[in-house]
């Protein structure tokens, strides 16, 4: 953690790369889904290794920011490693990294450490494929030294603005970078704009593109106690009667977009180094992704690892009586999302909020998705240094919510209490809510309050 934050470094992959070259290449060990995105990218590189490992792979999962524990960063089959493997692969690559960092006007970064750390340990399992989501950005993201066989690009807004571009058009240029020569890129539903900028990125590098709503989407949603009854069109097949455990119209798009990720990687999407001739005449001809049969999944599988599949801290119910959900939406966009969920899967007659978001985020976007549904808000600061304080915060959302709504306390765990005893005020215990959100590390912090997950 002491290496520092990669946006405080000049964006290079030479460090990386260098460091990777010196470990063996462990990135080129096996083959890559690579997720890109503003919203929606960890529960998506999660339901793609579910559906993975449900078809009998051995699977490698990279995501971030880790809400617990840093080794849920890295994680085979689907459980994060080990201690003592997670402290293995940081003594192994150690020595290497700070070779590198002799060779360089700056050390490598924490991520750039931990990145190198997640190829080596899938290259020692061995996995037979990684699906590896991007820190941030992916033109100059530490994990772009890989070449995805299948590139995904969730849907994209605005965020990071400060180091991506503050239009949505440099932001998807950013993201774009995934895409690489003779791949299959995936592209959930976008902004017109974004979808110019992917596009133009799939025709330059000879890519093939299968486009949410056009090759692919969701056919049938319906609400369902615990998630939601899906159809799906996928791009080899059709996929009826699909349980998920997951909530919203989002979460749906997600699925499609992973089951398309994997149905591409089934039919045998192009290896690194080989460019898809084929591919990139029907894209400049205005055709797009199509593939050989072999790339339909049975419906049997998707069912049961969409059925078995999780996406924790995404509108995650963690209590009742009341309620307690954990989200962890940190941007406006994402935060409107929730919301809508909320709206369509809860009855809630009371709800109650716990914000705490970084202090570099549009707060008042935030806040403005949140006060319809809300009706006390509880702010306070999550553990990380870059938490806007508890009074700042609260100055911002009684410009939104009015001064009687908002209420400020110091500590998470204060603010969960106070944030349950005001939902329970009417006695309406069925239909009282809280919803702790506004960051993956309030949610992170909320879960090791609450005790989720223990004795499981």
């Amino acid at each position: 953690m002491s290496r520092g934050v990669e946006w405080e470094i000049d964006p290079t992959l030479d460090r990386i790369q260098d460091l990777v070259d010196l470990l063996g290449e462990p990135h080129r060990a096996y083959p890559v889904i690579h997720v890109a995105g503003t919203n929606g990218k960890s529960s998506t590189a999660r339901l793609i290794e579910a559906l993975l490992r449900e078809r009998g792979l051995r699977t490698g999962l990279y995501t971030s920011p880790e809400m617990t524990t840093l080794r849920e960063r890295i994680a085979i089959d689907g459980e994060p490693v080990s201690e003592e493997r997670f402290v293995e692969t940081f003594q192994d690559v150690h020595p290497f990294a700070r070779l590198i960092d002799g060779k360089h006007p700056a050390r490598l970064s924490f991520f750039e450490v931990l990145t190198a750390m997640a190829f080596a340990a899938f290259a020692d399992a061995p996995v037979d494929v990684a699906v590896v989501e991007v820190g941030m950005g992916g033109v100059w993201d530490a994990t772009n030294v890989a070449d995805g066989t299948v590139a995904v690009v969730t849907p994209i807004g605005l965020d990071h603005t400060r180091y991506l571009g503050d239009t949505i058009e440099e932001i998807a240029a950013e993201k774009a970078g995934i895409i690489k020569p003779g791949a299959v890129a995936v592209l959930s539903q976008q902004p017109v704009d974004a979808a110019e900028v992917l596009l133009r990125r799939v025709v330059e590098t000879g890519a093939a593109a299968a486009r949410e709503g056009i090759e692919y989407g969701v056919v049938a949603r319906e609400v369902a106690v615990g998630g939601q009854l899906l159809g799906f069109k996928g791009l080899h097949g059709t996929y009826d009667d699909v349980f998920l455990p997951l909530f919203g119209d989002h979460q749906a798009s997600n699925a499609a977009t992973a089951l398309a990720a994997v149905e591409a990687f089934a039919s045998g999407a192009p290896t690194r180094g080989e460019v898809n001739l084929e591919a990139a005449t029907r894209v400049a001809a205005g055709e797009t992704y199509t593939g050989g049969d072999e790339g339909q999944l049975d419906p049997a599988l998707v069912r049961s690892g969409f059925a078995a599949s999780a996406s924790p801290g995404r509108l995650e119910v963690v209590r009742t009586g009341p309620t307690v959900l954990l989200d962890a939406a940190h941007n406006p966009s994402g935060m409107a999302a929730s919301v809508a969920t909320i709206t369509e899967s809860f009855g809630f007659t009371r709800l109650a909020g716990v914000l705490a978001v970084a202090a570099d985020k549009d707060v008042a976007g935030i806040l403005d998705q949140l006060e319809p549904v809300l009706d006390e808000l509880v702010v306070t600061r999550n553990s990380s240094p870059r938490s806007m304080p508890p009074e700042e915060l609260a100055e911002i959302a009684e410009g939104i919510f009015g001064p009687d709504r908002v209420h400020a306390v110091p500590r998470l765990d204060d603010a969960i209490d106070r944030a349950i005893g005001l939902a329970e005020e009417t006695g309406e215990y069925q239909g009282a809510g809280v919803l702790i959100t506004g960051s993956v590390a309030t949610v992170g912090d909320a879960r090791t309050l609450l005790r989720v997950g223990e004795g499981r």
